[in-house]
Formats: structure tokens, C-alpha cells, sequence
């Protein structure tokens, strides 16, 4: 489309911060590259902390150089961006971390209008995972970072508790996985197709077999290290982020199951992995767990009626 230009994040800061002003820091250097997966030496300083041997930026330190940029720039990289953006969308904005906030609370000082979307909750990947600048608005707890700079009018939440994709069950055991303190909204379904097995639901590992042959729900684990006792196809939770399915069988960490059996709160990641493994289904949830305690949620039997 004329006039909108669609970037990765990564793409963003070497187009607009990192290739036309890094001269500003490093003068006659210039970025031959992009290292995704390297890291600096723990010591490294100067221009070798951010670029490996060949001249290639480091990911994980790009949103740091993009940032000193800005200021070694004498403003000069803001108002090319002013003159080249009326308006920016961030997508997916919950991914961000580190650095990146610096950034982002430099482009709502500008000229520019920002707008951010993002689901809190589904806070399962970073740009930066190691990095401990920001560390207290990491993955979920994001949510502090907008509520902050709302109470000092910097911003505006606006809050959309629509899901067009998970049945009511799912949606209402949806908003149970985190603490009420973080206070999110109700989720409010609008998935009316009813097939006759639709909600979440225990299953013991017996009737496992079963329940395969008569849903085939998608298998999802958090890790490799999870149900290594059965043999499904399994997909882990953070890749299945942005998927649906109609159904999905569950695989529940040590923390998943006393959550399930004793009510104990997850903490923020791992309550939005799994959070991000729940909403993935349309109509049923599975999760397997052999001693429900206190859990009340229903157990499905091979005799139940099939969808």
C-alpha cells in the first residue's frame, strides 16, 4: 500500500537508528550485518559490543545502540523520523523488552503518533530475554510499564476483552490462569458453535489412548522435557503462539498441575505459556492430569458423548 511501510522491530531500528547514524557514535564505521543469534563478550566495550568481527550488529544489543543513537544523534535521528512518519503501529508490542522501552518512550515524545497492540498475556517471547535493563517489565509484567506511564497521562489504555476464537468454557477457565490482581478484564466469547464436547477438561493418562482416536486434539507441551512419557506430536506452547486449533490436549508442568489441584498461583511466565497453550483451542482443552484434588474441573470418560 503507498505511503505505509511494514517492518520487523529488528528492521526498524537498523533502518532508521542503526544504519544512517551510526557514524554519530562511531565515526567512518558502518553496519555490515546482523548477528541474530551471537552475544559480545561479557567485557566487551566500544564498538565491539555491539558488532561481532565482521561488522555485524548484535540483535541483542541493537535496541541498546538505536537508543544511544538518539542521543548522540543531537536530535537529528528523531526529526528524520518525524519527517518521514505521521503515525507508527506497534503489533505484538507485549514482545518488546530492554532497551526497546527506552525507544518507545522516545517515540511518544516526538511528533509521531504511536499506537500499540498487544495481549499482556501472551507474553511468551522477547527481543531480548537476557538482557536485565527493564527487567521489571518483562513478559507479563509489561503491564506495569503501560499502567505507569497512564497514571502520568502519557498514554491511554484501551482495553479489548473480545475473543472471536475460544468457547465461552475456555474463555472464563482462560481468565482464571492469572492473579486477580493483575486485574484484566472478563473475557467476553463470542464463539457460539456448540459441537457436543466444548470446555475444558481433566483426562487421565488411561483414557488417553481414547480420547485420541475420538478428537485428535493438537498434543502442546511447555518444553521438550515435558511428556516424555507419551508419544504424541507434540508442539510446545511459545511456538504454537498465534495458532488455532479446534482442540488441544495439554501436557501440564509440575506448577500447571498444583495450580489445576491446589488452586497455588503461577507466577506471570509461566502463567502466560500456559495461558498462551489454553487460548490456542476453539472448543475443547484437554489437560492431563491423573489426581484432580481439589481441581473442579470435569473428567472426560470414553463413554462421554463425542463432538
Amino acid at each position: 500500500m503507498p505511503g505505509v511501510d511494514v517492518l520487523g522491530w529488528f528492521t526498524f531500528l537498523l533502518r532508521h537508528f542503526a544504519r544512517p547514524f551510526l557514524p554519530y557514535k562511531f565515526p567512518g564505521k558502518r553496519v555490515l550485518g546482523f548477528n541474530f543469534d551471537g552475544r559480545p563478550h561479557m567485557l566487551a566495550k566500544g564498538i565491539s559490543r555491539f558488532f561481532d568481527a565482521k561488522g555485524a550488529v548484535y540483535a541483542c544489543e541493537l535496541a541498546r545502540l538505536a537508543y544511544e543513537l538518539i542521543g548522540k544523534s543531537d536530535g537529528h535521528l528523531m526529526r528524520r523520523l518525524e519527517c518521514i512518519y505521521d503515525e507508527i503501529l506497534i503489533d505484538e508490542v507485549q514482545d518488546l523488552s530492554s532497551h526497546d522501552w527506552e525507544i518507545v518512550d522516545a517515540l511518544m515524545a516526538s511528533r509521531i503518533d504511536i499506537h500499540m497492540v498487544g495481549d499482556i498475556r501472551q507474553s511468551v517471547l522477547a527481543t531480548n530475554p537476557r538482557s536485565s535493563k527493564n527487567k521489571r517489565y518483562a513478559y507479563a509484567e509489561v503491564i506495569n510499564w503501560f499502567r505507569d506511564r497512564e497514571s502520568r497521562s502519557i498514554l491511554t489504555i484501551s482495553e479489548s476483552a473480545t475473543t472471536w476464537r475460544c468457547s465461552p468454557e475456555i474463555a472464563a477457565f482462560s481468565d482464571t490462569i492469572f492473579d486477580p490482581a493483575w486485574s484484566f478484564p472478563i473475557t467476553n466469547s463470542k464463539n457460539s458453535k456448540v459441537t457436543g464436547h466444548d470446555g475444558v477438561y481433566l483426562l487421565r493418562s488411561e483414557h488417553l489412548t481414547e480420547y485420541m482416536e475420538a478428537f485428535n486434539p493438537k498434543c502442546l507441551r511447555n518444553s521438550a522435557a515435558s511428556g516424555t512419557r507419551f508419544v504424541l506430536d507434540f508442539l510446545n506452547f511459545k511456538l504454537a503462539k498465534g495458532l488455532t486449533y479446534e482442540r488441544v490436549l495439554i501436557v501440564p508442568t509440575d506448577a500447571i498441575s498444583k495450580f489445576l489441584q491446589k488452586g497455588i498461583l503461577l507466577e506471570p511466565g509461566p502463567a502466560a505459556s500456559f495461558y498462551v497453550a489454553v487460548t490456542r483451542a476453539a472448543q475443547s482443552v484437554a489437560i492431563l492430569l491423573d489426581k484432580p484434588d481439589s481441581s473442579l474441573l470435569p473428567y472426560w470418560h470414553p463413554g462421554d458423548k463425542k463432538g
